[in-house]
This record gives structure tokens, C-alpha cells and sequence, in this order.
């Protein structure tokens, strides 16, 4: 399975460059907390779903995905703690394409299941 033929593996690049593009308007002191750890869980969905869809076996890639879904989960939470903050003005687009990532990996969770 090659991963860049993946919508979870394209959607969630898109969102990583939405997050970097977002952060950068962070305060110059979060730069290395809040925005290091932000910037590190997005990265790692995509690169997940890549590493496993490099795997020898449906197992594998499944783990890995699962491991995806973590890192979106740990992303929701620090979005969700960026925007208490008051760092984030309109986390609504970026929330969508979070929900989108998940559907997107949870479908493909799926489908690994049932074959």
C-alpha cells in the first residue's frame, strides 16, 4: 500500500502545513513549549501512516495507524490548550480537518480488519 495514495496520509500533510502556518503567530515564548509539542504531534500523523503502510503486514500498519490516531488526539488536546490561551482565534478549520484525519484513519483501520 503506498501511503501518498492514502486520503489519511494527504489530508493529515495538509494539516501538519496548516499547523505550522497557525503557530508561527504564536508569542515568541511559546516557540520552544506549546509550538515544539504542536508542531511534533501533527508531524507525526502523517509520518505514522507512512511508516506503516512501509510494514510486511497488515498487523504492523495497523499499529502504526492506531499510533496516528494517539498523535491526533495528543494535537486536539494541545489545540484545544492553544486556544484556552487565547492563542488561537478560530480553531473551527482547524478542527474539521482533525475530524476529517480521524474518519479518514479509522476507515482505513477498518478496512485493514476486515481483509
Amino acid at each position: 500500500m503506498d501511503h501518498k495514495s492514502l486520503d489519511a496520509w494527504n489530508v493529515s500533510v495538509e494539516l501538519s502545513v496548516d499547523i505550522y502556518s497557525l503557530t508561527d503567530k504564536f508569542p515568541k515564548d511559546e516557540h520552544f513549549g506549546l509550538v515544539q509539542q504542536i508542531r511534533r504531534s501533527a508531524i507525526s500523523i502523517p509520518s505514522n501512516i507512512a511508516e506503516g503502510c512501509a510494514r510486511s503486514s497488515a498487523k504492523e500498519t495497523l499499529r502504526f495507524l492506531y499510533i496516528a490516531l494517539g498523535s491526533l488526539a495528543e494535537l486536539e488536546t494541545q489545540i484545544i490548550i492553544a486556544s484556552k490561551l487565547g492563542y488561537i482565534k478560530d480553531e473551527f478549520i482547524v478542527d474539521e480537518k482533525i475530524t476529517k484525519v480521524k474518519q479518514l484513519i479509522l476507515g482505513l483501520i477498518r478496512y485493514l480488519k476486515s481483509v
